[in-house]
């Protein structure tokens, strides 16, 4: 057994690729104490606003160059040709000095340069792609990779071989802490809710949604009459939506006032969030998917209709289909069709066990650990 284990991981942009990176190198640390392994992490990339999540994790930064590969026409594709060299030369260089016994790539912004880098010097390479459709720097690190992980079966017609499982999207350990275990009731306590009224919890992504704020606040009086809702906007939109809210109920009793919370980001709150929710309104990303699943509750999907590759029409739709969610398209986000919708799950007692029982067998909470058992091993424990 190796005792000096050097793991190195790559990937970055959004939440999207860092969180589930960040879950699997939590995993990792855990399994190698255990081991009473002499080990050390690395991440390279740009580490940004996550570099604090980072440093929690004893993980070492590497800057690289970063640069996104895009489909579509852009000057910004531009600016980033003229990286790549500069990006390639940057990941071998750095890559030679520290020489991990293998690679964990999620896949995003400057990803490839350091996937091919770790190929070029016979580091073995794990990759994993959250999305039904993969993202660029993925589909071109497949061919250099040994391990594949993805989270959803459409990817499965993409990418075959034998080393390609589906194993779902890696979710921070905190959502699962037993010790930190809270009941429904004592979650909306957290927030101030009470049993009286079903609780929405709304998820634009960790950035939020304009569209979807619009709509909540349009039809915000409708909203309070017969519901409370907890909405995370993003935070960005947080201050704006603040004082949007206070206009659009200023008319009304402050108990219903008092029915509509909102938060600008989820941290560790997320937990008591999904705890206190009856259903989860959400872009259809692939970490909230799998956080909506691994609590068991029904959901709306409302996919952004602007995602790379459409991929959260395709993540949406395998989900309903797992007959976990009601998937409305943003040209169909009427109050109409949406209210028709809410009503329809939390009125039908059976329908909305069901939906919770097959978000439940959709989840796959044991992905981190997965994950990291597979890496530790490349890495020769």
């Amino acid at each position: 057994m190796k005792k000096n284990i050097r793991i190195a991981f790559t990937g970055g942009g959004t939440g999207g690729h860092v969180y589930p990176l960040l879950a699997v190198a939590e995993e990792v640390n855990r399994f190698l104490e255990q081991q009473g392994s002499t080990y050390a992490l690395y991440y390279f990339g740009n580490a940004g606003r996550f570099a604090p999540d980072f440093f929690a994790q004893h993980i070492r930064i590497v800057s690289t160059v970063s640069f996104k590969l895009r489909r579509y026409m852009a000057f910004a594709n531009v600016i980033d040709a003229i990286k790549l060299p500069f990006a390639f030369v940057v990941a071998f260089w750095k890559m030679f000095l520290v020489m991990p016994d293998v690679l964990f790539s999620k896949g995003g912004t400057g990803a490839l340069p350091v996937v091919f880098a770790a190929w070029f010097f016979r580091v073995p390479v794990f990759i994993h792609e959250s999305d039904s459709i993969p993202g660029l720097s993925n589909t071109f690190s497949f061919r250099f990779a040994k391990r594949v992980g993805v989270s959803f079966s459409k990817t499965l017609e993409r990418w075959k071989g034998e080393g390609v499982a589906l194993v779902g999207n890696p979710l921070r350990s905190f959502l699962f802490d037993d010790e930190e275990q809270v009941s429904q009731e004592s979650a909306r306590r957290v927030f101030g809710f009470s049993n009286r009224y079903p609780v929405l919890l709304v998820l634009g992504g960790s950035q939020g949604s304009a569209r979807i704020n619009d709509f909540m606040l349009d039809n915000v009086s409708i909203f309070v009459g017969a519901y409370q809702v907890l909405h995370q906007t993003g935070a960005d939109n947080f201050e704006d939506f603040k004082s949007e809210l206070a206009v659009a109920t200023k008319n009304l009793i402050p108990e219903q006032r008092s029915q509509y919370k909102v938060v600008n980001f989820f941290n560790k709150e997320l937990k008591e969030a999904l705890m206190a929710a009856d259903i989860v309104i959400s872009r259809s990303g692939s970490g909230s998917i799998f956080e909506i699943a691994a609590f068991g509750k029904p959901s709306i999907l409302i996919p952004l209709k602007e995602s790379a590759r459409n991929h959260q029409f395709f993540n949406a739709y395998e989900y309903e289909h797992a007959g976990a969610c009601v998937v409305i398209e943003e040209d169909n986000l009427s109050p109409s069709v949406f209210f028709a919708q809410l009503s329809k799950i939390l009125s039908d007692k059976a329908l909305y066990q069901k939906m919770s029982q097959n978000a439940f067998l959709f989840a796959k909470p044991d992905a981190a650990k997965l994950i990291a058992r597979e890496v530790v091993r490349i890495a020769g424990i």
